[in-house]
């Protein structure tokens, strides 16, 4: 992978990422009027994936500027390439001395600039933007607009983390409520994703009864609720009801239009739950292939695929014979295929959720390499751990209860109530995200 060494913004700007040559005449001039400056402090260095695109990347904060006279005044942040801010591109804007910039802003700026994310290269591609705060002088700005100092932001952007094969990428908007995340306290919001249509974002949830909203960057600096009209979206407007159940929402960011139907593909047959006699094993969508995918423990016997748990719309033909074990499945409606694979499963073992495996763990599925996630988990008071395969073999614990995976380590203490769990093998983590 290209690698751009950090000597300032100037170089990253002016010379390709191969190149070790340098431009020693261009200087920056920048002035900013007594006391309007950043306030913030900044990581040495921003690490850029799409799996946390929606994550607030930086919050920016400033001191007021001063025009000498009262005046109406707002703010934009301003990102620039080239240092000299010719290129100068809107990130933001406020009225208040505060912008937060997404991980997923910042990935854009990124990409202008001509950093890459080469799956063959062991190493991230590394390079730098800058970034300023323009004060408007009244409604419109004019002559008198003056600028805040420069910050110099360094990013790296790993490894595999553009949009993969599928074109796809996570979008800024999310889904929020007591019909998801309570609110926010129960963790990120809602993934919507980008589709071939700009502007036309999809988002796969699995909802229990209450109310929803949009917003964007897990924040409420922008969200939209419904409008009068059946499926119209309005900015600040009411909370959507819903029943629990798991969905496919669409949202016209072009239009402020929403649809929610219900979309949950599943494992059915003799060969996971005698063709229906508890639900379907639900299948989870991964955006890096536009597929969707479920790590599953099943019997000998037959399978098929259906949709939400009926008859209605089902997929794979003729039954398909498996033997006992652990696998790995993903469907793709694009072309109508599916791969089944033996492969390790994650599960929750414990007290808190199945007396120790009385009954089945809860499996957890891999929707990006070494990122597991299950929902929705009922747990009772109790303790939980990690296992793998429904074994003893392998299984992890909390020694510090940190949210850091320790093996063998000490049992995970929960209360009772609804999860949505991730597991993060790569970085040692895990997260149990109650939302009710």
């Amino acid at each position: 992978m290209k690698k751009l060494s950090i000597l300032g913004l100037f170089i990253f700007a002016l010379i390709s990422f191969n190149s070790c040559e340098t431009e020693d005449d261009i200087v920056f001039t920048t002035q900013a009027p007594e006391g309007f400056v950043f306030t913030n402090s900044i990581l040495d260095s921003y690490v850029l994936t799409s799996s946390t695109s929606s994550n607030l990347g930086e919050r920016f904060t400033w001191t007021s500027a001063d025009f000498g006279v009262p005046t109406n005044g707002s703010y934009e942040l301003q990102s620039s390439i080239l240092g000299d801010f010719t290129d100068a591109a809107i990130v933001n804007t406020a009225t208040d001395n505060e912008i937060a910039m997404t991980i997923g802003q910042m990935m854009s700026v990124a990409t202008e600039a001509g950093l890459d994310n080469d799956p063959d290269s062991p190493e991230p591609s590394t390079g730098s933007f800058s970034v300023r705060v323009r004060a408007l002088a009244g409604d419109a700005g004019g002559a008198d607009d003056v600028f805040s100092n420069v910050l110099i932001i360094n990013v790296e952007l790993l490894e595999g983390s553009g949009s993969g094969n599928s074109g796809i990428e996570p979008a800024t908007w999310g889904v929020v409520g007591d019909g998801y995340n309570a609110w926010g306290d129960g963790g990120p919001d809602g993934q919507f994703y980008t589709t071939s249509e700009a502007g036309v974002l999809v988002a796969y949830v699995t909802l229990i009864d209450g109310e929803i909203k949009f917003r964007e960057n897990n924040a409420w600096d922008s969200d939209l609720g419904a409008g009068e009209a059946e499926g119209s979206l309005e900015v600040g407007g009411a909370n959507i009801p819903v029943t629990a159940g798991t969905y496919k929402i669409t949202m016209n960011t072009n239009e402020n239009t929403y649809t929610m139907v219900d979309y949950s593909w599943g494992v059915v047959g003799d060969g996971y739950n005698n063709w229906g006699e508890t639900p379907d094993a639900k299948f989870y969508y991964d955006y890096t292939t536009d597929t969707f995918k479920v790590d599953v423990k099943l019997l000998d016997g037959e399978v098929k695929f259906r949709l939400n748990n009926s008859w209605d719309v089902e997929f794979g033909g003729d039954n398909i014979p498996v033997t006992a074990g652990h696998y790995s499945i993903s469907i793709n409606l694009n072309d109508n295929s599916y791969t089944l694979e033996e492969s390790d499963v994650w599960g929750i073992v414990g007290d808190g959720y199945n007396a120790w495996g009385e009954t089945p763990d809860f499996s957890l599925t891999q929707i990006q390499p070494d990122v597991y996630v299950g929902d929705i988990a009922t747990f009772v008071d109790g303790e939980i751990k990690f296992r793998l395969n429904s074994a003893w073999d392998t299984d992890y614990g909390d020694n510090g209860a940190d949210g850091t995976l320790d093996a063998g380590g000490e049992n995970i203490a929960v209360t009772a109530g609804l999860y949505r769990v991730q597991m993060d093998v790569a970085n040692g983590t895990y997260m149990l995200n109650k939302i009710q």
